[in-house]
């Protein structure tokens, strides 16, 4: 049982990497808020088959939290989304890849700002090393240009996402007590409807790109995969292995996506992604161990839902 919660839980960071590779793909294909907009709906239809029954119980709790879980949702997954496939219009999935790792470091700062939260000495030091990778990245190996103000529009897009989901994942443990599939399906409906001035801006602006036959491809991988199975997935392997071993494996999230991105995108890997990789993975596996450490008892088995 082990050997498969592993083998699913890999294939969900896989997919999970690959929506980057899928974001840069998209470019010319289908436009940013199209691709958001279009996969909340494929991602519904297939969703709702199998969330009515838990939706239909649900109900009462669903339509007290309602504000809540719109919030949620818009903000989760509208505008993740919105901004991780406009920063791929202008910097590459290598860079996407590695920033999104920042994640964990702003839920700890948000955690501290807004709920007080102390981080340990350790959370810190891989903050600190965390930071220091996703500059590097952000600068594209030159430190000064940040001093100067002079990042990549992409990256700086990518970076307001990374912030995006942090808020994401930090409100997530006010939502109601109720199913995964009535959460999920609530808050992809709030994705959906969310998007809908953002695609109506965007093609009032022009820059509308109606999906080509790859377009749609990207579009039913991104609904699919990212969005549905890789949730069910998640869930099934926190049930095996617990949460604690499982979220251990969302690290290989930037990894996936960085190797995706060379292989299939075949775009450039310079040293200083490497090291920045490294940066990342260490302060990211710092901050886990001191949080996991810390801790005097083990967290509720819940499995944080993701919308990459």
């Amino acid at each position: 049982m082990q050997n498969r919660a592993y083998a699913l839980l890999l294939l969900t960071t896989l997919f999970w990497g690959g929506n980057a590779v899928a974001g840069k793909l998209a470019v010319g294909q289908v436009s940013p808020f199209a691709l958001t907009f279009l996969r909340w709906i494929i991602a519904l239809a297939i969703l709702l088959p199998m969330s009515w029954k838990p939706l239909r119980r649900d109900w009462p709790q669903i339509r007290a939290n309602l504000p809540l879980l719109f919030l949620l949702g818009t903000v989760g997954f509208t505008f993740f989304n919105a901004a991780l496939y406009s920063a791929l219009t202008y910097t590459s999935a290598v860079n996407v890849s590695i920033e999104q790792a920042a994640i964990p470091m702003v839920i700890i700062i948000l955690n501290f700002l807004i709920f007080g939260e102390r981080a340990t000495w350790l959370q810190l030091t891989g903050f600190v090393l965390s930071l220091a990778g996703i500059s590097l990245t952000a600068s594209h190996g030159d430190l000064s240009r940040i001093a100067e103000l002079d990042i990549n529009f992409g990256d700086f897009l990518m970076l307001l996402a990374v912030l995006f989901y942090g808020i994401y994942t930090l409100f997530l443990r006010s939502k109601p007590d109720i199913h995964w599939l009535s959460t999920i399906s609530v808050l992809a409906t709030a994705g959906f409807v969310s998007a809908i001035p953002f695609v109506a801006w965007e093609y009032a602006a022009g820059d509308f790109i109606t999906p080509t036959l790859k377009g749609w491809i990207i579009i039913l991988y991104t609904a699919s995969l990212p969005s549905v199975l890789s949730q069910i997935f998640y869930i099934r392997s926190n049930e095996i292995i617990g949460p604690n071993r499982a979220g251990l494996f969302v690290n290989l999230v930037p990894i996936f996506g960085t190797m995706l991105s060379i292989i299939i995108l075949g775009e450039a890997f310079y040293l200083y992604h490497a090291i920045a990789l490294v940066l990342v993975f260490c302060g990211i596996s710092l901050a886990e161990y001191s949080g996991r450490k810390a801790a005097n008892a083990p967290p509720r088995v819940r499995a944080p839902l993701d919308s990459r």
